[in-house]
């Protein structure tokens, strides 16, 4: 089968013919119907993030449709609609039986540990394939597996109640979901804070209050807007160290900084002015939950989560298409979200 891998760190993904997967007796196959392309796996191309072994095809935000089950598979049949979590557990270690799989002892990523989208076939336990509803195209279903669950994560780990206000730093495909998801759990102002004028004006088709940071502080800009308290959620999705730190710098008092981007540079705050003074909180966002997914696919399915703007652009399966998006992805460009179609 067709398959688009990291081959050398620091060089273009190359394309290969490689063994089709194997299916164990918990496992099942799925062909690959859309696999989006997300700027964690710039990063793993680029070696900010490690990856292994080599060569590892990536792609960890998938959808397809499944061609063979397993022998000891119960619940899934050929034919069926999935969207796969890509967390690959052991569903036993005590992170693992708590809900918190992200961490488990025997865990791996699919596309950074082991054998991801870029392809036409993918094999993961059968736990991993969730269900994809009817009304959800393959392409939203893709990104919602990474850009959508990680921000939804994110929003649920900076605990946002209702009536709250939101900072979204970053509204690349990530960010597009955190303002809708925002939304959706009763933030009472959301805060996009980009330096792409078309994405800021996407967000505001969202609802959100676009703040640019090209040509001001968004600090400033959001202390100003919300007559200088601050906001009480901020979501850094960029990861560069002056986001990381405006996100901080915007809270309000007893205000929570939720850190996601992959970041190449450490995070330097003044902790008394920034953080003990107000009571306020940093934290980080590893992934997200198998238990989180029903309810965001639900979302989607209902058009409170609407993806229809965010997949800006399709490529096919071939190295050369994405090693330009990934090239864009680097030096933060590409639109919003692009999605390869097999």
């Amino acid at each position: 089968m067709k398959s688009v891998q990291i081959v050398e760190i620091g060089q273009p993904l190359q394309e290969h013919e490689i063994p089709m997967p194997k299916v164990g007796d918990r496992d099942v196959l799925v062909r690959v119907k859309a696999a989006g392309i997300c700027h964690s796996d710039a990063h793993y191309r680029a070696g900010n993030s490690p990856v292994g072994p080599l060569p590892i095809t990536p792609g960890h935000e998938v959808a397809g449709v499944v061609e063979e089950v397993g022998a000891q598979v119960i619940g899934a049949e050929v034919g069926d609609r999935v969207c796969l979590h890509y967390l690959v557990t052991c569903g036993d270690c005590a992170y693992c039986v708590r809900g918190s799989e992200q961490f488990c002892v025997k865990g791996s990523m699919i596309g950074k540990h082991r054998s991801g989208g870029y392809a036409e076939y993918i094999s993961v336990p059968a736990r991993s394939a969730v269900p994809l509803p009817p009304q959800i195209p393959f392409e939203h279903g893709a990104i919602a597996m990474c850009s959508s669950a990680t921000s939804f994560h994110a929003l649920r780990k900076g605990r946002l109640t209702a009536g709250e206000t939101v900072a979204v730093f970053g509204v690349g495909g990530l960010g597009m979901s955190a303002i809708q998801l925002a939304d959706a759990m009763g933030a009472l102002d959301v805060y996009a804070v980009d330096i792409n004028a078309e994405r800021l004006a996407m967000a505001e088709g969202f609802g959100a209050i676009s703040v640019d940071a090209s040509g001001l502080d968004p600090v400033e800009r959001i202390r100003a807007l919300t007559e200088g308290r601050g906001v009480d959620v901020a979501l850094d999705l960029v990861g560069l160290p002056q986001t990381m730190r405006q996100a901080v710098q915007s809270l309000a008092v007893f205000g929570r900084a939720v850190l996601v981007g992959i970041a190449s540079e450490p995070l330097e705050v003044d902790t008394y002015s920034d953080l003990l003074g107000r009571e306020a909180e940093v934290m980080g966002a590893s992934d997200h939950l198998l238990q989180e997914l029903p309810l965001l696919l639900e979302y989607a399915r209902r058009g409170v989560l609407d993806l229809s703007d965010v997949v800006t652009r399709t490529v096919p399966l071939q190295a050369n298409a994405i090693n330009r998006v990934l090239d864009d992805l680097g030096a933060y460009g590409a639109g919003v979200r692009s999605v390869i179609v097999p």
